[in-house]
């Protein structure tokens, strides 16, 4: 496989199964990028409502398939050089245009963990923390609203995350070594 995407909820554990494929020699692509730059252009802060309210506006703009689309030409850069680790494709939509672009050199690697786990890491995480009711609120938004379910779905590999971080590093480094190596 030449791309790895890896899907899950919000505090699922995403950006720490990316970091382990990091560690491994694939480039990270972090889909969130887009939407730090544009809050970035705009002179916006890092919060819950204006990451949000960014997100809402490239779909607008772009269609659902928004950050698939938009990171397209990272992807293919980064792969005449590497593997790439893609890090949060969110909707269906981004699933379809990068499954039809990328075939069967795409990889969808899910991460579950229960709602009471991710609203654990989401509170007392040190970037970008969420409360409570912000997490059930991402929670209704990621399904209802950007489509995510599919892909988790669709996921070639899941793993679920309810014990501690050393144990997701080592059954994602397992992975890497088994199967991507």
């Amino acid at each position: 496989m030449r791309v790895v995407a890896i899907v899950g909820m919000s505090g699922a554990g995403k950006s720490e199964i990316a970091g382990v494929f990091e560690e491994n020699g694939f480039v990270r692509v972090r889909f969130g990028d887009l939407t730090d730059e544009e809050l970035a252009r705009r002179g916006l802060p890092q919060t819950e409502e204006n990451e949000s309210r960014i997100r809402r506006l490239l779909r607008e703009e772009h269609g659902m398939s928004a950050y698939a689309k938009l990171n397209l030409p990272r992807i293919d850069s980064a792969l005449e050089r590497s593997r790439v680790v893609v890090d949060g494709l969110y909707s269906w939509e981004e699933y379809v245009l990068m499954k039809r672009h990328y075939g069967d050199s795409l990889c969808v690697v899910a991460v579950y963990s229960s709602p009471g786990a991710r609203r654990r890491r989401l509170v007392s995480r040190p970037r970008r923390p969420l409360t409570v009711e912000q997490s059930i609120s991402r929670d209704f938004d990621e399904i209802e609203k950007a489509n995510k379910g599919g892909p988790i779905a669709m996921a070639d590999v899941t793993i679920v995350n309810e014990s501690s971080l050393e144990d997701l590093r080592q059954r994602t480094q397992e992975l890497v070594r088994g199967s991507f190596k």
